[in-house]
């Protein structure tokens, strides 16, 4: 199902992010959202994830509420194993599922390792990986790659499409990065100015 949003307000006190703002995701692509700092790039993910509430509007086709989030930071539980934080997001441990998504991502050998062994990159693939072991409808990524380097970004984004691929999601894929989003996305959007405007840009 697509995911659409009519006519959405949200404002914080008197600063209105979005007035009659609309929308629509396709169902399985990923949709890049661009903007400078403030743009309303967070506060849209959050209106889709249900954190926060529109003041009016409709948001339709995330009502099973099952969402995955991707961060800038891995926010990985650091007294759990690499195969427990993926585990944890289960409704039991299943070694059947987690086991080919570490694989995919290339640290199958570092199941056991604690976060605090791995570098930056790997904890961020455990935390993409975690994202895909979640039985979710929809995925959203907040600047994923953005404290990666240039080589490593595009070694992230190898990993995340082969994952994509065999297990298709809706995504929502934030950054400041157009080149990034230009790898990954099937469609770009630039938010602009507040209340926000919205204008395609691929």
């Amino acid at each position: 199902m697509d995911i659409k949003i009519e006519n959405l307000t949200k404002a914080y006190g008197n600063e209105v992010i979005y007035r009659d703002f609309s929308i629509k995701f396709p169902e399985n692509k990923i949709t890049g959202i661009m903007g400078p700092s403030g743009s309303g790039k967070t506060t849209l993910l959050n209106l889709l994830a249900g954190v926060t509430a529109p003041d009016s509007g409709i948001i339709e086709g995330v009502e099973d509420g099952k969402v995955s989030y991707i961060f800038q930071e891995d926010r990985l539980l650091p007294w759990r194993t690499v195969k427990q934080n993926l585990c944890f997001v289960l409704d039991k441990e299943q070694e059947s599922t987690v086991a080919p998504i570490l694989e995919m991502v290339g640290l199958a050998e570092y199941a056991d390792y604690y976060p605090k062994a791995l570098s930056g990159g790997m904890r961020q693939r455990v935390s993409i990986a975690r994202a895909f072991c979640y039985p979710s409808s929809l995925l959203l990524m907040d600047e994923p790659f953005s404290s990666l380097d240039y080589e490593l970004k595009d070694r992230m984004a190898e990993d995340f499409k082969r994952l994509w691929r065999q297990d298709p999601k809706t995504v929502i894929y934030v950054s400041h990065n157009r080149n990034e989003l230009t790898k990954i996305c099937d469609a770009i959007y630039l938010l602009k100015e507040k209340p926000v405007k919205i204008e395609k840009i691929t």
